[in-house]
């Protein structure tokens, strides 16, 4: 009778406490959603890589996430260039003087906008902002595969653009807007916390949130 009376007790207590997981915040039915905002949080640019080669897979969901980045009416104006030979790294980081890490990375991805693939008229210019999405998914992609990425910023400097397109071969129409270095993290520089409520405004230019 004894054990019975404490198996019901022990089963009441793991109900509680699942219970407790399901519907406080924090909680399973959160997980996933807390698990893309630490994701987010705990991002960092980073600069130095490890010797060691980024495996082929881990390369496609790096990409998979990039192109799922949104993008004005499903027009996808971009394209992926994946840089893994020593003497083009080495050849960019020597031409760009804000991507010296370039060159100890095992590889980088060049996020292109394809000027084929533009919205016509006044929409045009949204390329940017969507290769901008696919950059910022492309290091979130990263980090979540413990791999360390920092965005280098080519467009709108027609210098650096110019000398990636030279180098890489691109076509006029392919236009690149930033050069990821990715590889496993050989250094772990802590995140900043950039929240500030001041650039916060409801309904207007109000200072106060």
């Amino acid at each position: 009778m004894k054990m019975s009376v404490l198996l019901n007790v022990f089963l009441a207590v793991a109900v509680g406490v699942l219970a407790v997981k399901v519907f406080m915040p924090g909680g399973s039915e959160n997980s996933a959603s807390n698990q893309v905002l630490d994701n987010i949080m705990t991002r960092t640019s980073v600069r130095a890589y490890e010797d060691k080669p980024v495996e082929e897979a881990k390369v496609e969901q790096m990409l998979r996430a990039a192109m799922a980045a949104p993008t004005a009416i499903n027009k996808q104006p971009w394209d992926f260039v994946i840089v893994d030979d020593p003497v083009k790294l080495k050849e960019l980081a020597d031409s760009l003087p804000n991507a010296r890490m370039v060159a100890k990375a095992p590889l980088a991805i060049v996020v292109c906008g394809n000027f084929r693939k533009t919205i016509e008229g006044d929409g045009h210019d949204n390329w940017i902002a969507d290769a901008s999405a696919a950059t910022e998914n492309l290091l979130l992609a990263a980090h979540s595969l413990g791999l360390g990425a920092v965005w280098t910023g080519v467009y709108p400097s027609f210098h650096r653009v110019g000398i990636i397109q030279e180098v890489l071969n691109l076509p006029d129409h392919i236009v690149p807007l930033s050069l990821v270095p990715i590889g496993y993290p050989a250094e772990t520089p802590q995140p900043k916390d950039k929240w500030n409520p001041d650039n916060v405004h409801r309904n207007g230019w109000n200072p106060a949130y």
